[in-house]
């Protein structure tokens, strides 16, 4: 079944393209080859077929017996200068939930066939209006929730990562032209497209580029998913105490009875426009009971997942105006791998000390010590400065993407280096090829994959 079939690209559909709820204003859209005629049954005002595509104009939607539903601003955009490369009408009127729905009503009584989530941007997709890279950076773009995710979803939808993806398809395609010219003229010992060691230096720029992007993963995930930082301790620390205070509200049940939290607690904050994760876990102790123990064997998981760890130490007696923390944890853990951060809390306690050396100082109940804690957990999480053109991957299809390229061009390079046969190499090449353009669409043939790839985004979108 092909892709036109499976979401009966010839249908034109309706949707609403705001969020669900009352609002001041609220954007339905249309698309398809019948979009003009659809709406305009509805419509009274200026003659749709008469108007310049990209203009807006204002008038009136009516029911089926001629009574008004609402006044609305209609704007079209004539096929193949849209969004979706069809004509769309967009619909803007009153935010009422009323309102809408009699409108989406009176589009399906038109025509019209009610979008499935992501079909414009599958319509665009299929349209050649965006390739499918593009297509997954609109959906990001909506679910941004930073300046970094929010910039590299634009770059991606602007066609950076593309256009260097198709660097690289040129130069693979070079390549093999090179090694194809080889094996085509095997029996002309004295002609000589490119010698392997010239091929091997083109080889390992390319593969050096594509590692490049893969290793560029690691940052976007923790961009778009959050860095996940765990907060450790012995029981009655100030773990959620510290969790409240980072989260500016009251997430964590805080009490002075050791062995209150029995699960982990995590929520999301945005520190300097990056997202950190913060897991509030199970206070360590060795304990009898069960439930406890199972909230410390969650604890031992959700450390081994972070990638900032920040030990909370109650303070012990200060010696010489220097307050030490009490780093017995009882129980042994892990840290191997993480960005430990030592902390020692409850300063307030005492205001004359300083921490020890290697430690902050904070006090999570009145907050003194939090602007040290925040400029330490930045420096942890290593984030890049994201520029506008930057690219780095953040689907973790990409990444599987690109892992598969990068091992075809290791197989191309250790079989130059050890002289394989041309038509072998070749394959590999291939390989890459194909796995480099499964990332913008032009290899994806699996109905079930696209499916996959669209269903996440939103109605109307």
């Amino acid at each position: 079944m092909g892709l036109t079939d499976a979401y009966n690209l010839h249908d034109t559909i309706c949707a609403i393209s705001t969020p669900a709820g009352t609002g001041g204003i609220a954007v339905l859209r249309v698309s398809g080859t019948d979009a003009e005629r659809c709406v305009a049954t509805c419509w009274k005002g200026a003659d749709i077929a008469a108007m310049a595509s990209h203009t807006a104009h204002l008038g009136q939607v009516l029911a089926a017996d001629g009574s008004l539903i609402d006044e609305v601003v209609l704007t079209l955009f004539r096929a193949p200068h849209s969004f979706t490369g069809e004509t769309v009408v967009e619909l803007s009127c009153h935010g009422s939930v009323w309102v809408q729905q009699q409108l989406m009503a009176r589009l399906v009584e038109c025509g019209c066939r009610v979008a499935l989530g992501g079909e414009f941007t599958r319509r665009a997709f299929a349209n050649g209006r965006l390739d499918l890279s593009q297509a997954e950076a609109v959906a990001d773009l909506i679910a941004s929730t930073n300046a970094a995710t929010h910039r590299l979803a634009l770059s991606q939808m602007r066609g950076n990562f593309s256009s260097q993806l198709a660097q690289l398809r040129d130069q693979l395609l070079h390549l093999t032209v090179l090694m194809e010219l080889e094996l085509d003229f095997a029996d002309h010992e004295e002609l000589e497209f490119a010698d392997r060691s010239e091929l091997e230096q083109l080889s390992q720029t390319i593969a050096d580029h594509i590692a490049h992007l893969a290793d560029s993963f690691h940052t976007g995930k923790a961009l778009k998913r959050g860095v996940p930082v765990a907060i450790v301790g012995k029981t009655n620390v100030g773990k959620s105490t510290l969790l409240n205070r980072l989260l500016h509200e009251e997430r964590a049940i805080v009490s002075s009875v050791h062995g209150t939290t029995r699960d982990v607690i995590e929520d999301t904050i945005s520190i300097r426009g990056i997202d950190f994760r913060f897991i509030d876990t199970a206070g360590l102790r060795a304990t009898s009971d069960e439930i406890e123990q199972i909230g410390i064997e969650r604890t031992r998981k959700k450390t081994e997942e972070a990638s900032i760890v920040l030990w909370l130490q109650a303070p012990l007696p200060p010696k010489d105006g220097v307050l030490y923390g009490d780093d017995n944890l009882e129980i042994d853990i892990d840290f191997a791998g993480k960005k430990l951060i030592k902390i020692i809390n409850k300063t307030d306690l005492y205001p004359e000390t300083k921490p020890a050396p290697d430690t902050l100082g904070v006090s999570a109940r009145d907050g003194r010590g939090m602007d040290d804690l925040e400029q330490a957990l930045i420096e942890a999480a290593d984030i890049p400065e994201i520029k506008e053109n930057d690219v780095i991957v953040t689907s973790a299809r990409h990444y599987e993407a690109l892992t598969r390229a990068q091992e075809s061009l290791h197989r191309v390079l250790e079989g130059l280096r050890s002289n394989t046969p041309t038509d072998l190499l070749a394959e590999d090449l291939k390989q890459a090829l194909a796995a480099l353009a499964e990332i913008t669409g032009g290899a994806i043939s699996s109905q079930e994959t696209l499916t996959t790839i669209f269903s996440r985004f939103c109605i109307g979108k």
